[in-house]
């Protein structure tokens, strides 16, 4: 079977940033790109916390599915099963520069909140107790600095 893209990236020298994964053109002709919201170095830095992620899938999607410019283009996010980062969907032909500020106010939505987390009730979740709130809120303050330190390195993927 042929490898499918995504598992020919080198993941020895992917560093923290945002990547278009892939590009799908429906039969409508509408585009969604796929954004591989890579939060740690994989193999060479310890993965996210499965529970941190599950956090940070609640408060990410809520947020973003509720953000003011962004809100109809968002399809989907969620986590890796890696737990080195996230996906993100989203309708149309984007560039990463074209949502780091909106992946940056995320994660600052993400490490600034406070209270409950929404959807993790027993009602609203399959796994409602599988969070961890300080640690997606550090995780997700670790990212939003190394966005704010990013470079062309962390927007294409290496060779």
């Amino acid at each position: 079977m042929k490898k499918i893209p995504s598992f020919t990236i080198n993941h020895l020298t992917l560093e923290p940033g945002i990547y278009v994964s892939r590009r799908d053109t429906l039969p409508s002709g509408d585009v969604v790109t796929t954004f591989d919201i890579r939060m740690t170095r994989p193999n060479r830095e310890k993965a996210l916390d499965p529970q941190a992620l599950h956090a940070m899938e609640h408060l990410a999607a809520t947020f973003l599915r509720n953000h003011p410019l962004w809100k109809d283009k968002v399809i989907y996010w969620g986590p890796m099963g890696c737990c080195t980062g996230n996906y993100l969907l989203m309708s149309g032909n984007l560039e990463s520069r074209d949502i780091l500020p909106l992946i940056q106010e995320t994660m600052h939505f993400i490490a600034e909140f406070e209270g409950d987390i929404p959807g993790a009730t027993p009602r609203d979740c399959g796994n409602y107790s599988f969070v961890d709130l300080a640690e997606a809120k550090k995780a997700a303050l670790n990212y939003f600095r190394q966005l704010s330190a990013a470079s062309d390195l962390n927007f294409s993927y290496p060779e």
